[in-house]
Formats: C-alpha cells, sequence, structure tokens
C-alpha cells in the first residue's frame, strides 16, 4: 500500500473538471497521502529543529467554483496556522511535486526574515539542484543564482506581495517517486538542507 509518495493518480487529480468532482477525488486519492506525510515529517521537523511542528493539510474550504490547481502539507510551529510563519511544504501541481521551505506574502515580519535569508545566501547558493519560487501559488520556479536570488530577497523585503521559497521539485518520473522508501528519504535530505535556512 502506497501511503507517501505520489503516483500518477495523483497528478491525473488535477486533470479533472469541476470543482465538486475535483475535490471528491483529492480526497480520496491524494489526502490521505499528506495526512501520512504530515503526521510523519511533523515528527521528523520537530526532532530536528528543537521546536514543535505541526502539520497543515489544505482543505480548500474557501473555493465554491474553481477547481484546486494544487494541494498540500504544510508544517509549522504553530497549531493555528501556518501562512504568516516561515514554513515547510510538501505538495504537487499537475506537472510536479514540490518540497519547499520559506515565506509567502501572509507574514507579517516578511522584511526581519528577508534580512535573515540574506545572511545565509552562501548556504542558499550552495544548494545543489534546488530551485526558488516568488508565488507558492503559481507553477513556475526558477534556478538560484546570485542575481535572481537577490532580487527575490529585495521582492520579499519590500513588496506587499512579495514570496520567496526554496526546495526542489520532482517530476511525474522521477526516481524519487517510485516509492514511499525513495520519497521519505528524499525529503528527509531535502529538510534537513532546508533547516539550515531558519
Amino acid at each position: 500500500m502506497m501511503m507517501y509518495h505520489f503516483t500518477q493518480d495523483d497528478f491525473n487529480v488535477f486533470q479533472i473538471d469541476g470543482l465538486e468532482n475535483r475535490m471528491a477525488a483529492l480526497i480520496e486519492t491524494t489526502r490521505p497521502k499528506l495526512n501520512h506525510l504530515g503526521d510523519y515529517f511533523a515528527d521528523f521537523l520537530t526532532t530536528h529543529t528543537g521546536e514543535t511542528y505541526y502539520p497543515h493539510v489544505a482543505k480548500h474550504l474557501r473555493r465554491t467554483t474553481n477547481p484546486p490547481d494544487d494541494t498540500w502539507v504544510a508544517f509549522s510551529t504553530s497549531k493555528r496556522g501556518y501562512k504568516m510563519l516561515p514554513h515547510f511544504q510538501i505538495g504537487l501541481f499537475s506537472s510536479h511535486v514540490f518540497v519547499l521551505y520559506g515565506v509567502i506574502y501572509e507574514s507579517p515580519e516578511k522584511a526581519r526574515l528577508a534580512d535573515r535569508l540574506a545572511e545565509k545566501k552562501d548556504i542558499i547558493l550552495s544548494l545543489d539542484d534546488f530551485i526558488m519560487k516568488k508565488d507558492h501559488m503559481k507553477e513556475a520556479c526558477e534556478k538560484i543564482e546570485a542575481d535572481t536570488l537577490a532580487e527575490g530577497l529585495r521582492r520579499l523585503k519590500n513588496i506587499k506581495k512579495g514570496e520567496l521559497l526554496f526546495g526542489r521539485i520532482y517530476k511525474p518520473d522521477d526516481n524519487a517517486l517510485t516509492s514511499d522508501k525513495a520519497f521519505l528519504q528524499e525529503v528527509e535530505e531535502v529538510f534537513m538542507q532546508l533547516i539550515e535556512l531558519q
């Protein structure tokens, strides 16, 4: 039984038309994996950071018309939510799985967090095969380079809607998605590197 890794069935959920039908498939096919990943990696992050982490599985409750283009489990140090805090994420769009750490626009401390990330720029630039995202709601991502990182940090600090997340993405045929064991090992390795950005 597949408890943790995503398969083609999970990617196919996002091809289903209509909010009700897509949500039914998402709840049946993908959400159980997000719940399992939430339990597993909340414990993992708590163990490796010394802080208590809580999982927050996307429920998509505010949607009334448009079906979701992605879904996820996020991890933060608050039981009440994650959007206001730096947080970790595991989730997927129709095109890829993402494993991320960063800050989104809802955080009231974006400027301070941007300064903290700027102090870690050498670590960020050394992350091999990692990407950065400037909008967690879009599939687009870019390679981490000195100039794009500097621009991303400026945007995070100065633009109200600025966001910045770092991590890895995996296409449906990636070796990391061949088994639960492979995926858990991959996410553990990525999270261990992302923990250094805290």
